[in-house]
């Protein structure tokens, strides 16, 4: 039976996985000439924009490939790729003519000057003096770095680069660091084998899957193609199923860095491991130099038994600043991810209370919805108090499932269009909310920030087109605007992934009642009340060839257009009344509400060194920035609270 070309992933309206090398152990894809060329056309047949190969495409192509091949830029010299850098159109023509042909010598020319790259830094790894290396070398030297421009240039970065991988190393005993010094070298001659493998058909496989990632990483951020190793492990994040200590790690070359910790996770419970700590060793073994892959099976295990963490802390500020070493001993677990992620709580005014709902992200599963959960919270303040307003928090979402963003969405109007999708085609479906009754018609304030994307800008900026809600916070949040389909269902334990690779590709964009979409923009808060992120260049404008901006028409009205016209009549004799209302409720207050706010910023101290540390800090990362605003004052949160407790003042009767 055929397989179906596109289903819906659950992770319809979230980030996108990293655009990243293949696992140097990967079995690699069953993949030809023609087969790869089959595969390109099916993603530009699908892509929201391009439908097929142009010579701007190709040059993206070209350095996304040298990119795959030297992701850390420790092997090539600017002048070995110079022509692929900065190609010529005759160039450029000419290769798209050989793709059209199946024809790939051009990748293949590449990874031959890519071989004698790897003899090269065998030599240059000869002069480096491990005695004498520099000191005090810092991770974020390496971070967006161009290529080397002279042998002496690059081996002044080997040298640099080693020198914080052994100094991290040194930190445990004078055993390990040689045992580290073998692991690097065994992981660069894992990476070396794949490009050095005399195998022809392993070889071209090997080109082949690194051209298709190149494609496929051309269209857009999020439009990606995954070996069948990579495909799997896609699919067990989705399925949401962990096992070991529930945190995320990034590799920093010298040692991998928690960057997130699972709620109910050991890594969580056990309030020992802090974010930025930097794990060097997994019960004894040490992992710096290590693939990430390598060491996160170290760390994973049986339940209930247990690991021993070596990290690395940093304590203190400016010159005070030093570094401690710790062991810490975690029981494993499995970690499901469920993402029923939710806080409800109140806080007092006048002879009631004001509501607060903070939700992590959009779910759904057998036992439990965002909608429902939410709504069950809504109605126990109504029942226990007397409610005034709702601050429904959606900072840090990041998405979730599309029709559980109607649904939150649906709590707060009657019916009508919620989203509308428009896909490769320019087919436009709307999206609607189909039940009249509302949970809390009431006084209602979003707060957003700069890392509320997706599903979280599907609701803030629908209920902002209907005037049912004031936005608050940064005064924009990520702009992602597109939603992506995948070849694989990743809802299902069974289904086998293709053993040719699968892709997920961005099929079009999406739109609220107003017809705007937030991609690039992101949802314009009514009144500015700056936070963590504040600062921060994340977004979807910093990505790598991001969709643009558009519109649709808008749809307040809702003329059934996309409904077959012989259900028409039917469906608008059950749903065209109750339609929810384009209201002006806050419009009246916002120029007060909006003073009031920047008064209150500007006089309060604290608030404002708060705003100078952000100002002036460097390299803002969100997991680090949320786990700052849970530990200390929230003056985002704070502020929000201000200007509902003014909004329910200036609606007094």
């Amino acid at each position: 039976m055929q397989r179906k070309p596109f289903i819906l992933s659950i992770l319809f309206f979230c980030f996108s996985i990293a655009f990243c090398p293949i696992p140097s152990e990967a079995k690699l894809p069953e993949l030809t000439p023609k087969s790869t060329t089959a595969k390109i056309d099916e993603i530009m047949k699908a892509h929201a924009t391009y439908k097929k190969l142009t010579p701007e495409l190709i040059k993206r192509t070209l350095l996304n490939y040298l990119n795959e091949l030297d992701p850390v830029k420790t092997y090539f010299i600017e002048s070995d790729i110079h022509q692929w850098l900065e190609p010529s159109d005759q160039l450029l023509d000419s290769i798209l003519s050989d793709f059209n042909k199946s024809d790939f010598h051009t990748f293949t020319d590449i990874q031959n000057v890519m071989v004698k790259a790897i003899e090269r830094r065998h030599l240059l790894d000869k002069e480096i003096d491990i005695a004498n290396l520099p000191k005090n070398v810092k991770a974020k030297e390496f971070k967006d770095m161009k290529w080397a421009t002279s042998e002496r240039d690059l081996v002044d970065r080997l040298i640099r680069i080693k020198a914080l991988q052994i100094e991290t190393a040194s930190k445990l005993n004078e055993e390990t660091k040689e045992k580290s010094l073998q692991r690097m070298a065994k992981r660069q001659a894992k990476f070396e084998d794949e490009i050095l493998n005399t195998d022809p058909t392993q070889k071209e496989r090997f080109m082949l899957s690194n051209v298709l990632k190149a494609v496929a990483a051309s269209l857009d951020a999020h439009t990606n193609y995954l070996t069948p190793d990579e495909a799997t492990q896609f699919t067990i994040n989705v399925q949401q199923r962990l096992f070991g200590i529930g945190a995320q790690l990034r590799d920093d070359l010298n040692g991998f860095t928690i960057v997130k910790m699972i709620e109910g996770g050991p890594a969580a419970e056990s309030k020992e491991l802090k974010l930025k700590d930097r794990i060097i060793a997994v019960n004894g073994e040490p992992v710096v130099g290590m693939d990430i892959t390598d060491a996160v099976e170290l760390i994973r295990g049986d339940e209930n038994t247990p690991v021993t963490l070596t990290i690395i802390r940093e304590t203190g500020e400016g010159a005070d600043k030093k570094e401690e070493k710790l062991d810490f001993i975690l029981k494993r677990a499995e970690v499901v991810l469920k993402e029923t992620r939710y806080d409800s709580s109140f806080e007092a005014y006048g002879d009631g209370v004001i509501g607060y709902l903070k939700l992590f992200s959009f779910y759904q599963d057998s036992d439990s919805s965002s909608a429902d959960d939410l709504a069950k919270a809504i109605k126990a303040m109504k029942e226990k108090n007397n409610l005034k307003g709702i601050v429904f928090d959606l900072r840090y979402n990041s998405g979730g499932i599309l029709s559980q963003a109607v649904s939150v969405t649906g709590l707060f109007i009657t019916k009508g269009t919620v989203v509308s999708i428009k896909d490769d085609e320019g087919n436009i479906q709307h999206l609607r909310e189909l039940e009249e009754k509302v949970i809390w018609d009431g006084p209602l304030i979003v707060l957003t920030n700069r890392a509320s994307a997706s599903a979280s800008e599907i609701v803030a900026q629908t209920l902002q087109d209907y005037g049912r809600a004031l936005i608050i916070g940064d005064d924009h949040t990520f702009g992602k605007g597109s939603f992506q389909t995948f070849t694989l269902n990743t809802t299902s334990k069974n289904e086998s992934v293709n053993p040719q690779g699968e892709y997920k590709v961005t099929r079009g964009r999406y739109y609220t009642v107003s017809g705007k979409t937030p991609q690039l923009t992101g949802v314009i808060a009514d009144i500015d009340v700056p936070g963590a992120l504040s600062q921060s260049e994340i977004g979807e404008k910093f990505n790598k060839y991001p969709l643009e901006n558009d519109s649709i028409s808008p749809n307040y009205d809702d003329d059934l257009s996309d409904i077959p016209f012989y259900q028409r009549d039917k469906i608008k004799s059950l749903y065209k009344f109750d339609l929810q209302k384009r209201l002006h409720t806050y419009e009246k207050y916002l120029p007060q509400l909006k003073a009031n706010s920047i008064q209150r910023i500007e006089s309060n101290k604290n608030y404002q060194e708060f705003l100078k540390s952000i100002k002036e800090s460097e390299d803002t990362d969100i997991e680090d920035e949320l786990d700052e605003h849970k530990r200390k004052a929230d003056f985002q949160l704070d502020e929000t609270y201000n200007i509902m407790r003014d909004l329910l003042y200036f609606q007094k009767p």
